[in-house]
């Protein structure tokens, strides 16, 4: 269980009852009034609660071990609580018994007078000499489960792992809460070198010097049903194993549990390795220890982080926690924290009496280290420059598999799925052996020379299977971070460099653009006059990392450009070129466009695939977010196929995500939501926040438009939590999804709270969320800041050529407007968005009309354009926003005539727009559309320019002059100017 703190309860009693969660009371009485029945336990003793109210601490612990022995229906009271019930209540006293959690022995009573008394199956049921522990036993349960399982059905199980692991408590704990009806007999090997006769002498077995220690043994135990532990066998391996071979050759019923930091390798042992505390449990071992020197020490907010990253960082090490606990009484845990840069110097603090191996962390290492020969110490110091784990290949090969292997069988290496790795504790010890010997600028230099060796023959996977390329690079992350400031720190940094230009990839994954932008820069720097093509590669990664980090960054790319430009190196021109143009896509469409045009030309010329598809894609952004996305969808399938084929999961999904986009504004919400799912699909191996987010964020909206609130917070829900951690980061899109998703839940102020956070001034973004904020001002009776944000809307929508937002904007101003007004602004939004096939902004239009038909006196004509829309709606899966259909539901239209289909309805609301009612000539007989042709004509645009800032064709601007010109009795383009700038200005 997660606790973030842990604060004093004081002195209570606990109730055990029944398979109940402990509760505590304030007095022994209160604990027994409440008492449901048998079997239960009543302790008084300091208990500690957590934030979610549960009790923890080792007086719960005896409490629980308490009720472990409370059988049919007996409730049972410990010492300490009989103490302060005095006479109250009526107890037998059962006499002293060991509980299963090893600790002293304690007098136990039975509440009430029972008939007959009835022995207590306590630890002292069966013959035993498990030794008293002077401490509690925390956390484990898991384990102890196991390991009983193992003994169950095996006759040997080892428990190996390093020193301070908490291999002999973890036995002694198993030993205690199993069953042997013959005896559970501890053997301390610590100081032994003949264990056959230390095995008989703990058992009181005569040794027949004829037959020896060991078969005088199974010659007494052959027929009794008995467990032994032989603690601390590793520097007695051939004696513990002449021991159990006999025992298991003998003696059917007898079992054997041994500790080592290496198996006894004989037949029939399992080895079971000793896993490191899980952090809950090692925080609960810290925070108990720590008792012991300052008592009234629990955890709060501040102490908590603290804690955690102190057992974290000696990776769960038992002996290593409890050192640092003992620190306690003269340092704080943040100060602790600090101190473990130098662990070996700080864990000193061992308990007196015991061995001297387990006093300090670096006693407990050592003793390990000096049961090794040269050969294996060799082998395991040079481990040290390893981060994060390594293959046999990296270690050396099959010339150091045999020490390898020796090491991980005394818990010095861990194994692990076809890798190996040292607990980070061993690494720091294996590092000062390094520095001892000498050896350390060497092997480092090895270490980079191998990965370097690594990362340059993965490289051709880039172009063709960037999966394999991942699978292959991905896992030695730890290891390339290792040598590249190894590399990049060297007088000669060259091979840094490589190494940095070969792995620039390695930081689009997992969100470590930032991190990888640092190397890359430092790369650079180190030879800033640099021109080489190895510069280009290290420019133009750098150009690849801001992708996801600095996305409107384009000068490494610029330079990278320049320079590949400079050395004739056609595929990084390339890859350059489509950078540069990613970064214009914000900012610049045009620029964009040609610059993606060029990329594509000089792509295929180099046979540069990646730069080609990505190239196309950036084409196909710009039609799409232009709304031209007849032209947009082929040009992202072609590129979608190269990129998927290649493994370039990050474009492919950001591909798939803009094809969803056309498919949802087409009103296709299966293929939408199809689209959508793939691209999720296609980013989650990359663990990049920006790449996945950015699904995550279309694959919510579409949940949205479907009308399912909650679906789309589920997804959406990762990241709000990265938000909370990582603060504000940038993902484009994200905004505007959870402002749409709260306004649809109702919350409007959160809504425009998180759709002014979807612009960004200098980019196409600035005109983004704009009309969804004067929609949400208008919804709150703010109709003045409506009206001006809306008005800034249509002026940057007018000037990005943004047609979808710039028909949103335009329906909002409606809704402002009065009637005539209205009706051209509304009907100027349709015919957008019927010439673009936007048909789910096509239903916005329809709710916009219903509103103005039943505004002008048309009610009829009104229900029944809402009951057609509203079929349409139900038919495509497309709800209305909640806030949208309470608005047209107070209308109460009502018609008896049957829906129309979507295309007929549309034709019906154009047939009947019906008279203007405005002038017939003059400045107030010009249309909204009519206006902006003329503002831009008299700011000196041409029929192309003004058709491309208005969506609409030349022959169209044609036509509005030649009514402009008839409305205003002007003949051409200069007298229009002139009037024009006395009326307008």
């Amino acid at each position: 269980m997660t606790a973030t703190k842990l604060l004093p309860a004081g002195t209570v009693t606990i109730l055990c009852a029944g398979d109940a969660a402990p509760v505590v009371f304030a007095t022994p009485d209160e604990a027994l009034t409440a008492l449901p029945g048998g079997p239960a336990a009543v302790h008084t003793g300091d208990v500690l609660i957590r934030d979610d109210g549960t009790p923890t601490g080792p007086a719960v612990r005896r409490c629980e071990h308490l009720r472990a022995l409370a059988e049919d229906g007996r409730v049972l009271v410990s010492a300490r609580t009989a103490a302060a019930l005095g006479d109250a209540v009526t107890l037998r006293d059962l006499g002293v018994h060991r509980l299963p959690d090893l600790t002293a022995p304690e007098r136990v009573y039975e509440l009430g007078e029972a008939p007959e008394p009835r022995p207590l199956r306590s630890l002292d049921a069966v013959p035993n000499n498990l030794p008293v522990q002077l401490t509690g036993f925390v956390g484990r349960d898991a384990e102890v489960r196991d390991v009983r399982r193992q003994l169950a059905g095996t006759r040997l199980v080892t428990l190996a792992g390093p020193g301070g692991s908490g291999k002999t408590r973890l036995a002694a704990q198993v030993a205690a809460s199993t069953e042997w009806p013959g005896g559970v007999w501890w053997v301390e090997l610590d100081a032994v070198t003949d264990v056959a006769e230390r095995v008989a002498a703990t058992l009181g077995v005569p040794v027949e010097p004829r037959i020896g220690a060991a078969r005088s043994v199974a010659t007494e135990l052959r027929d009794r049903r008995v467990l032994l532990c032989l603690d601390n066998c590793e520097h007695v391996l051939d004696g513990a194993a002449e021991v159990a071979v006999e025992l298991l050759r003998s003696c059917p019923e007898v079992a054997v549990l041994t500790t080592s930091r290496e198996p006894l390798a004989v037949p029939g042992e399992t080895v079971w390795r000793v896993p490191p505390l899980a952090v809950e449990d090692a925080v609960a071992l810290f925070v108990e220890r720590a008792g012991a020197v300052r008592p009234l020490f629990t955890l709060d907010a501040s102490s908590a982080a603290a804690v955690r990253s102190i057992c974290t960082r000696l990776d769960g090490i038992p002996l290593a926690v409890e050192l640092a606990a003992a620190w306690l009484g003269t340092l704080t845990p943040h100060q602790i924290d600090a101190g473990l840069e130098d662990r070996f110097a700080l864990l000193t603090r061992g308990p007196r009496g015991a061995p001297a191996r387990q006093r300090t962390l670096e006693g407990s290492l050592a003793w390990s280290h000096d049961q090794l020969d040269e050969e294996d110490r060799a082998v395991f110091r040079r481990l040290a420059v390893f981060a994060g784990g390594f293959t046999l290949d990296a270690a050396g090969g099959p010339a150091v598999l045999p020490a390898l292997g020796r090491l991980v069988d005394k818990s010095l290496v861990l194994a692990e799925d076809g890798r190996y790795r040292l607990l980070e504790t061993l690494r720091e010890y294996a590092a000062a052996r390094l520095a001892e010997a000498g050896e350390t600028g060497a092997v480092r230099d090895r270490h980079l020379e191998h990965y370097l060796a690594l990362a340059e023959a993965a490289e051709p996977d880039l172009d063709r299977d960037k999966d394999a390329w991942r699978a292959r690079v991905e896992p030695e992350r730890d290891n390339l971070r290792a040598a590249l400031e190894w590399g990049l720190a060297q007088e000669d940094p060259s091979r840094g460099r490589r190494l940095a230009a070969a792995v620039a990839w390695l930081w689009n994954l997992h969100g470590r653009g930032h991190e990888g932008l640092a190397y890359l820069r430092r790369a650079v720097a180190r030879r800033p006059d640099d021109r080489t093509p190895l510069q280009a590669r290290l420019l133009t990664g750098m150009g690849l990392v801001a992708d996801t980090t600095a996305p409107f960054d384009v000068e490494a790319a610029q330079r990278g450009l320049d320079l590949a430009t400079e050395l004739g190196e056609a595929g990084l021109r390339a890859r350059c070129l489509s950078l540069t143009a990613l970064g214009h896509v914000y900012t610049d469409f045009d620029t964009a466009w040609d610059v993606a045009v060029e990329a594509e030309k000089v792509a295929e010329d180099a046979g540069d695939g990646f730069a080609r598809d990505s190239a196309l894609m950036l084409r196909g952004i710009v039609r799409f977010a232009r709304d031209r996305h007849d032209e947009a969808a082929p040009l992202l399938d072609e590129a979608a196929e190269g990129l998927l084929r290649r493994g370039d999961r990050g474009l492919a999904s950001t591909v798939l995500s803009v094809r969803s986009g056309i498919a949802l504004a087409a009103a296709d919400l299966p293929r939408a939501r199809e689209l959508a799912g793939q691209a999720v699909d296609v980013a989650a191996p990359l663990g990049d926040f920006h790449r996945v987010n950015t699904t995550l964020c279309r694959l919510a909206l579409v949940h949205c438009a479907a009308g399912d609130v909650e679906a789309g917070f589920r997804v959406m829900e990762p990241f709000l939590r990265l938000l909370e951690t990582a603060g504000d980061v940038f993902v484009p899109g994200m905004a505007g999804v959870l402002g749409e998703l709260h306004w649809r839940r109702g919350e409007f102020e959160e809504a425009l709270r998180w759709f002014e956070r979807e612009a960004v001034p200098g980019t196409y973004m600035a005109a983004q969320g704009l009309a969804e904020r004067g929609a949400l001002l208008r919804a709150l009776g703010r109709v003045d800041e409506a009206a001006e944000i809306l008005a800034t809307a249509v002026e940057l929508t007018r000037r990005w050529s943004l047609p979808s937002s710039l028909a949103d904007a335009l329906d909002q101003q409606g809704y402002l407007a009065e009637p005539e007004q209205a009706a051209e602004l509304h009907h100027e939004a349709l015919s957008l968005r019927l010439d673009r096939g936007l048909r789910l902004g096509v239903l916005a239009s329809l709710d916009a009309l219903t509103t103005l038909l039943a505004r002008t006196g048309r009610e009829g004509d009104a229900a029944l354009v809402f009951v057609s829309a509203s079929q349409a709606r139900a038919e495509l899966g497309l709800p209305r926003r909640p806030s949208a259909q309470a608005e047209l539901d107070a209308l109460g239209l009502v018609t008896s005539e049957p829906p129309m289909a979507l295309d007929d309805v549309v034709a019906f609301v154009r047939r009947a727009r019906g008279s203007r009612g405005r002038p017939s000539s003059g400045w107030g007989s010009l249309t909204p559309t009519e206006l902006e042709v003329v503002k831009l004509a008299a700011e000196g645009c041409t029929n192309p320019e003004i058709g491309t800032r208005l969506f609409m064709s030349r022959g169209t601007v044609k036509t509005h002059l030649a009514h402009v010109y008839a409305k205003l009795g002007v003949a051409n383009r200069t007298e229009l100017a002139t009037l024009a700038a006395a009326r307008l200005t």
